[in-house]
């Protein structure tokens, strides 16, 4: 499936979307060991999950790079969010996850404005995946007595 021409936009929101997912890759892991470490064995297991889930959005990201003839590069790897407790942790989960679906819903908008329908289905099917995600992180937020975010305004960043 490779086209002849492909807008610069479109590869940047690859390129930024390969650095956030492989970013939450690390941060996934990261705080997978934190939890077994502070003994939330389930806390671990949830996170090792949302690793993997993110190494297959890496994975596709990286396929979809090489079908589309340009080579992967995930320019900027964030620091992992560490913190001294659960919570905090998942609150910077959430904030991530707010980052990648604002990504992938801008690129949906972007592609579909240009007609690139390919591209416009492929980071559509990566926005509802995240979107899910998202709502995951927060209904386990939830679960440990923090209030949802009515508006992503509201989140805090760190």
């Amino acid at each position: 499936m490779r086209h002849a021409r492909i807008h610069p936009r479109t590869l940047g929101y690859l390129g930024r979307a390969l650095s956030l997912e492989l970013s939450a890759v690390q941060q996934y892991m990261t705080q997978a060991s934190l939890a077994e470490a502070w003994g939330l064995p389930e806390a671990a297991r949830r996170l090792r999950e949302e690793t993997v889930e993110e190494m297959q959005h890496a994975e596709r990201i990286i396929q979809r790079m090489l079908a589309l003839g340009v080579a992967p590069n995930g320019s900027h790897l964030r620091p992992a969010g560490v913190s001294r407790n659960l919570v905090d942790l998942l609150l910077q989960d959430s904030v991530l996850e707010a980052e990648i679906v604002a990504l992938y819903r801008e690129a949906v908008i972007f592609c579909r404005r240009i007609g690139d329908r390919e591209n416009g289905d492929f980071f559509e099917a990566l926005l509802n995946e995240e979107s899910a995600h998202a709502r995951e992180i927060d209904d386990w937020l939830a679960s440990l007595g923090v209030p949802r975010y009515r508006d992503p305004s509201e989140r805090a960043y760190f």
